[in-house]
């Protein structure tokens, strides 16, 4: 790796590591230039504003979330929605566990007024994929009657809970409130 990528690596580790420790607001470019060892100068060489910096990790963040709800449906193409999902959610809670500032930011705590269409179109990209697993439960007739979306909606509000709670450090990936989160969203939709 260049001493450029290098130093692009430790911004975006140190801007992640603010923007979900301080919040997006309340971190300048001077703070996470100093906690990176850097010139401030040096974030406008790789990002053209702070808002840009914020929202390519918020992609980033989405793009690992749909390539966990992807791989999974891809490796389980005949296994039920219900396996799918269940993978999806062990996928997001082990990334919690080992990344939580980007399940923090991704997931948790969006941004909101700071996203810009390229990062609104990359979290549509995430829903759409786990949409698409909850379609197929409903063809196979295990996903409720109703919209795929509102359905898709309160499976990751439910399993958000448990991400909150690995997020937190109050429980681990195989902690028994883990395995009732991954039930209880679930039943939520389950037919």
């Amino acid at each position: 790796m260049t001493a450029t990528e290098l130093t692009r690596q430790r911004l975006i580790r140190t801007a992640l590591e603010l923007f979900t420790t301080r919040g997006y607001h309340d971190t300048t470019t001077a703070q996470i230039a100093k906690k990176a060892g850097i010139a401030e100068g040096t974030i406008y060489r790789h990002f053209a504003s702070k808002q840009q910096l914020c929202n390519e990790l918020y992609r980033a963040a989405q793009r690992w979330a749909t390539k966990i709800a992807q791989e999974t449906a891809r490796d389980r193409d005949a296994a039920s929605a219900r396996a799918q999902l269940t993978a999806v959610a062990h996928g997001l809670i082990e990334g919690a566990a080992h990344d939580t500032a980007v399940v923090k930011l991704g997931l948790l705590e969006p941004p909101g007024a700071v996203l810009d269409d390229e990062s609104r179109k990359t979290e549509r990209e995430f829903r759409s994929a786990l949409e698409r697993i909850v379609a197929e439960g409903k063809a196979q007739g295990s996903v409720r009657a109703g919209a795929v979306e509102i359905w898709a909606g309160v499976w990751l509000a439910t399993i958000n809970y448990g991400l909150q709670k690995v997020v937190a450090g109050d429980w681990k990936p195989g902690d028994a409130g883990v395995r009732l989160v991954i039930e209880a969203a679930w039943r939520a939709i389950g037919a």
